[in-house]
């Protein structure tokens, strides 16, 4: 059973930075795709950033381009986002997934397993 536990998150103040992990076990990690998505109260889960099996291919959503970076480690068995400029608007909780493929995708629905999620608050 593959499992992902995410961590790294926390309150920070606006401008400052974060850096989410997510620790995957369970399948052969470097075989698949991984993504981040988000949702806050009250909204729907949103695409941030995904990052296909090698790390070569990456995409951000339009809101996070030029301030998230989204990279794996395969060695480790862990997946990273590193959040630069954070808003308030950024607020929610994260959450890491994996795909059974090794191409990145924007799509929730492609991906097979979640993580439980880590709370960002970003406080304005």
């Amino acid at each position: 059973q593959v499992q992902l536990v995410e961590s790294g998150g926390g309150l920070v103040q606006a401008g400052g930075s974060l850096r989410l992990s997510c620790a995957a076990s369970g399948r052969t990690f470097s075989s698949d795709a991984m993504g981040w998505f988000r949702q806050a109260p009250g909204k729907e889960r949103e695409f941030v950033a995904a990052i296909d099996r090698s790390g070569g291919v990456t995409y951000y959503a339009d809101s996070v381009k030029g301030r998230f970076t989204i990279s794996r480690d395969n060695a480790k068995n862990t997946m990273y986002l590193q959040m630069n400029s954070l808003k308030p608007e950024d607020t929610a909780v994260y959450y890491c997934a994996a795909k059974f493929s090794g191409i990145a995708s924007v799509v929730a629905s492609t991906y097979a397993y979640w993580g439980q999620g880590t709370q960002v608050t970003v406080s304005s």
